[in-house]
C-alpha cells in the first residue's frame, strides 16, 4: 500500500509562492504624467496647500495659551471616553 502524504501534490512550497509574490511586487507599471492629473486638481496648488497642512498645526500650538491647550485636551479626552464606554 502506498504511503499518503498530508500534501496534496499541486501544493506549492511556502517559500516559492513568497519569492512569486516578492517578484510580482517589483514589477511595476510607470504612471505616465497624464494619469497623475486625472483628478482635475493642479499640481501647484496640491503642493500650496499641502505646505500650509503641514505647518497649520504647529502654528495653531504656538498661538494659543497653556491654559486654552489644557481646555481643549481635556476636551478630547472627554469625547474619546464617551465614545469608549
Amino acid at each position: 500500500m502506498p504511503k499518503r502524504t498530508r500534501r496534496s501534490p499541486d501544493h506549492e512550497d511556502m517559500n516559492v509562492v513568497a519569492a512569486q509574490i516578492v517578484a510580482a511586487a517589483g514589477q511595476r507599471i510607470p504612471r505616465s504624467p497624464e494619469a497623475v492629473q486625472d483628478d482635475g486638481k493642479n499640481p501647484a496648488a496640491v503642493a500650496l496647500g499641502r505646505l500650509g497642512g503641514l505647518k497649520g498645526g504647529a502654528a495653531r500650538a504656538k498661538k494659543l495659551s497653556k491654559k486654552r491647550r489644557a481646555a481643549i485636551a481635556k476636551k478630547a479626552a472627554r469625547a474619546r471616553w464617551r465614545k469608549k464606554g
